[in-house]
């Protein structure tokens, strides 16, 4: 036998320094921040721990793909190149796939389900379901449309609309009883709605299903309108009054999560 080597072998060390090279890169790319928008040489240098000389090598090697271009004002700024990869992975991001990583974790920090639900003219529509390993019955099933004055992601769906469409959405259907809690009046309905405006979210207790309390917060897309609400059901013993501000603020702080992943895809 010869001992002929393949021609698609790759020396070790070869591919190790290919993989290197490609690392660098990377940190490159990732020194851009919202407050640096051009980097130098020297900082790049100084970055990587490497010679002035070598980091204006990965530096060209970036401009001439694309990814980097050379700052009018001096230094490099990100590239063409980088502007269209991010439009390819904004096109593969929607809302539920932003939102359901948040989701999951959220069930599972809180031990309970979670909905995200979105707002259909005058009714809500639950889009996407995290089970608790104890699931609870309620209305909102994937896919199902809701009323819009019962249970807290339809009133925090409401919420942030302008008061005069809220009205004219409220009052241009007929607003049904589902429990004793629930309310039909729409002036009633209003002053709810500007409290979870000031609020920042809505808490509700009973009204679309009774012994389920409800907490929802607003998640918005790039413009900062609200796009959707994420909210938390429970039977309502299993979160008492000691443990109510520790799961809202868990809800508030997972669709700030969403609405900061939105404003990066531009949904």
């Amino acid at each position: 036998m010869t001992g002929r080597k393949s021609e698609s072998a790759v020396p070790v060390s070869q591919y190790r320094e290919r993989n290197s090279t490609a690392d660098r890169a990377l940190d490159i790319l990732g020194l851009f921040t919202e407050s640096k928008l051009s980097i130098s040489g020297q900082e790049v240098a100084t970055a990587l721990g490497t010679a002035r000389s070598t980091a204006y090598r990965y530096l060209q090697s970036l401009v001439g793909s694309g990814f980097l271009e050379e700052d009018p004002g001096g230094g490099f700024r990100l590239g063409l190149r980088v502007l269209e990869l991010a439009r390819l992975a904004r096109r593969g991001y929607g809302l539920s796939e932003v939102a359901l990583p948040v989701m999951r974790d959220l069930s599972a920090e809180v031990g309970e389900t979670v909905l995200l639900t979105r707002r259909a003219g005058g009714a809500a529509i639950c889009v996407e379901r995290c089970e608790a390993e104890h699931p609870v019955r309620i209305s909102y099933e994937r896919g199902s449309v809701l009323p819009a004055n019962a249970g807290a992601s339809a009133l925090a769906l409401l919420a942030w609309l302008p008061e005069k469409e809220s009205r004219e959405l409220l009052e241009g259907q007929r607003l049904q009883r589902f429990t004793a809690r629930t309310m039909t009046d729409v002036d009633v309905l209003l002053a709810r709605l500007a409290e979870i405006r000031r609020d920042g979210h809505c808490v509700s207790r009973g009204e679309l299903d009774a012994d389920i309390l409800g907490i929802a917060a607003p998640v918005r897309g790039a413009s900062g309108t609200v796009l959707a609400a994420l909210s938390v059901a429970a039977l309502e013993h299993r979160i008492p009054d000691r443990r109510l501000d520790q799961v809202v603020q868990a809800v508030r702080g997972a669709a700030e999560h969403i609405s900061e992943r939105l404003a990066v895809t531009g949904d």
